[in-house]
């Protein structure tokens, strides 16, 4: 079932999927009420299909949602909606313990010494909670960003060890990390954490695990029946304190292992400050306390006679038994003539004795002082060759008739032909009969190697390269800010160049930009001038901007740019939205109604045109016409005005034509629109800001 894009408890809202587990699949969501970003693991559906397991399920949880720890993924929430049962937990920036262990093999010993102190002291808290975890495995061991080990999966192995998962034939967790018990079926307890720990250990140091096999039953028998070997075979490197401490922890008996998760942080912690210490107590069988009766000196002094009377008796007829005779004491009772010669015999062979000692001291001696021997004919004083060119070497010792031979070596400091050294050394006595040649090193001159391309490399990987090479590394530390920390900026010998052996490459390693490492704090819903203030103290470049929105109060953190918990570099800008509501304002429309009707005044009538006229008749007819013109009143029509600000209608009244301005009243916040329509047919569209100090617009 493929949950992303969908909200599960009214409240989390699925963005995506980050992974599957032998029992959930595991998502990133945003929890709505609280605007933070969770992971939630939804169970498989084979898991939700028994009663009993999911009212187990249920109980375990929650009680994990109880460890509140620093090395511990928090559980926020428990829930269910229809056939989906879920966890909501802490969400984490990091790598599986596995990932890294696949990734790079056998970890610093001093690292994972610090990851298991770690592990070890959730696993006490835990403990300590009456919760197992039952499922210690790297795969459940999560790296932040910044070092910390976060264990996860509390209480609910123990759920899953009890229930349905039996119906699948299999046994909980990963066979590999199994104890002695519980590969078994056995009771499990807390001790059963700390033989899986102590697998993490073995696999973190050796870069695998202790036992694998073509099956799972054959690994699960070989964590019953077979040591392991141990880790400081595989890895010499690390420090034999460590070797006791992970073989303690993955004895067969858990009577032998560490009694608590605490006992054993006590040890990893010493760990660190003596390496090869003696400070592991290793159990055996024979530590294990018995009752016996108190051993009084009676007691003593009865079992005494007891063993002399024993040992004195014939074991059959129980009389006392003499000691045997030797075999010398027999020949002599036997020989009485033997025993008289050996009297007189024996001070001879013994001054006879001592003056072979004395002879052979003697010789041995004057041979190794040169006292009496003939050294003018065959035997010669080594002359010094060293420093000389083969060939004078060769004349000298050639004089001398002293027998060489001859072998070649690089060296930076002796020219190329020169002797480096001699054995025998100078001035020693040479017999030419019977001395051995004399060893003449000759300098082959300098070694010439190619210096390595180590720039872009991890510090580790460049050093180990230019060994390789016959080089030495000098390693310079500085600040970069497009490098990433423990890589190689450069180096300055050219790649390809020619230099002597044993030459020292001198490298330059990027610290990193030089600046610390901060956490981004959650700061929604705080105030505007609080939440500044905690990000200016991590040093943080703050940015507003503004966003209204009526139901939260005016001048609170809407939204923050950077997620909670990620770990940034200092000086890094966050952008908050802060809440920020306008007041409400007024300005004024004034309507030039006249002027937008186009309204003329009538002209008055011309009262002269009626005594030009002669007929009697007309003139009667006309002059009345003219008086009537002259009488009448023209009044000017109404016309509607109607004033709309955004749309919505503020002012709609009846007016003459003829009036000179209407005057309205508008509000609103911020820049408005406003529309006014002469008898519904639109005439101006104006914009008025009302932040601004002019707030009156005219209309003509």
């Amino acid at each position: 079932m493929n949950l992303e894009g969908k909200i599960i408890g009214n409240r989390y809202e699925i963005i995506e999927k980050v992974g599957n587990g032998g029992m959930a699949t595991v998502y990133k969501a945003r929890d709505t009420i609280l605007n933070r970003y969770v992971a939630i693991k939804v169970l498989r559906d084979e898991f939700t299909t028994d009663e009993e397991f999911i009212k187990r399920f249920n109980t375990e949880a929650q009680s994990a949602a109880r460890l509140a720890h620093a090395n511990i993924v928090s559980v926020y929430d428990v829930g269910q909606e229809y056939n989906i049962y879920y966890i909501v937990m802490e969400l984490i920036q990091g790598k599986t313990l596995k990932q890294i262990i696949d990734e790079e093999g056998a970890l610093p010993w001093k690292w994972t010494v610090n990851i298991a102190s770690q592990i070890c002291s959730a696993l006490d808290m835990a403990h300590r909670n009456g919760i197992v975890h039952r499922d210690i495995k790297p795969h459940n061991i999560i790296i932040t960003e910044d070092g910390a080990a976060k264990v996860t999966d509390f209480g609910i192995a123990k759920a899953v060890s009890n229930s349905t998962i039996t119906a699948f034939g299999t046994t909980l967790g990963s066979v590999h990390y199994f104890s002695p018990e519980h590969a078994r079926g056995g009771y499990t307890d807390a001790k059963s954490d700390i033989y899986s720990l102590g697998v993490v250990m073995y696999e973190m140091v050796t870069g695998r695990v202790p036992f694998d096999a073509d099956t799972p039953v054959s690994v699960a028998l070989k964590h019953m029946q077979e040591d392991p070997i141990p880790p400081i075979e595989l890895n010499e490197r690390i420090p034999t304190a460590l070797n006791e401490i992970i073989l303690k922890a993955m004895k067969k008996d858990a009577g032998l292992r560490y009694a608590s998760a605490a006992e054993m942080l006590k040890d990893l912690n010493m760990v660190m400050k003596d390496p090869n210490g003696d400070f592991v107590n290793q159990k055996s069988a024979d530590d294990f306390t018995r009752v016996i009766p108190v051993v009084s000196d009676d007691m003593i002094e009865e079992e005494q006679a007891r063993r002399r009377e024993t040992s004195n008796r014939n074991p059959r007829s129980g009389r006392r038994q003499e000691p045997p005779k030797s075999g010398m004491e027999k020949y002599f009772e036997e020989h009485p003539g033997a025993k008289k010669a050996m009297f007189i015999l024996l001070p001879i062979v013994v001054i006879l004795l001592c003056i072979l000692v004395f002879w052979g001291s003697w010789k041995l001696t004057t041979k190794l002082l040169g006292i009496g021997n003939d050294v003018s004919n065959s035997t010669v004083q080594i002359s010094n060759v060293q420093g000389k060119t083969l060939d004078e070497a060769k004349k000298t010792l050639d004089d001398q008739k002293v027998k060489y031979e001859v072998k070649e070596e690089y060296s930076a400091d002796v020219p190329q032909g020169s002797i480096i050294s001699q054995d025998p050394a100078p001035g020693t006595n040479y017999d030419k009969n019977k001395s051995r040649a004399v060893q003449l090193v000759v300098s082959k001159g300098a070694k010439i190697v190619k210096v390595p391309n180590v720039k872009g490399k991890k510090q580790d990987e460049a050093i180990a390269e230019l060994e390789k090479a016959e080089l030495k590394a000098e390693v310079v530390t500085e600040t970069s800010q497009t490098v990433e920390e423990g890589i190689v900026i450069k180096q300055e010998i050219e790649a390809n160049s020619d230099v002597n052996a044993d030459s020292t490459v001198k490298i330059y390693v990027s610290a990193g930009t030089g600046l610390e490492k901060v956490s981004i704090p959650y700061v929604v819903d705080k105030d505007v001038e609080e939440a500044k203030k905690e990000l200016t103290e991590k040093k943080l470049e703050v940015n507003i901007v503004y966003e209204e929105n009526t139901s939260k109060s005016n001048g609170v953190v809407l939204k923050q740019s950077l997620e909670v918990g990620k770990v940034v570099e200092e000086g890094t800008a966050i952008t908050l939205t802060v809440n920020k509501i306008q007041e409400i304002k007024e300005g004024t429309v004034n309507i030039h109604v006249k002027s937008l009707t186009g309204y003329k005044e009538p002209v008055p009538a011309n009262n002269t045109n009626t005594t030009n006229t002669t007929n009697t008749t007309n003139t009667t007819n006309t002059t009345e016409n003219k008086t009537a013109n002259q009488t009448e009143t023209v009044k000017p029509k109404e016309v509607s005005v109607r004033v709309k600000v955004d749309e919505e209608s503020v002012y709609n009244e009846k007016v003459l034509e003829n009036t000179e301005v209407v005057n309205v009243t508008v509000k609103g916040k911020g820049i408005i629109t406003v529309k006014v329509y002469i008898d519904e047919v639109l005439r101006d569209t104006r914009q008025m800001d009302l932040n601004s100090s002019n707030k009156v617009i005219d209309i003509k």
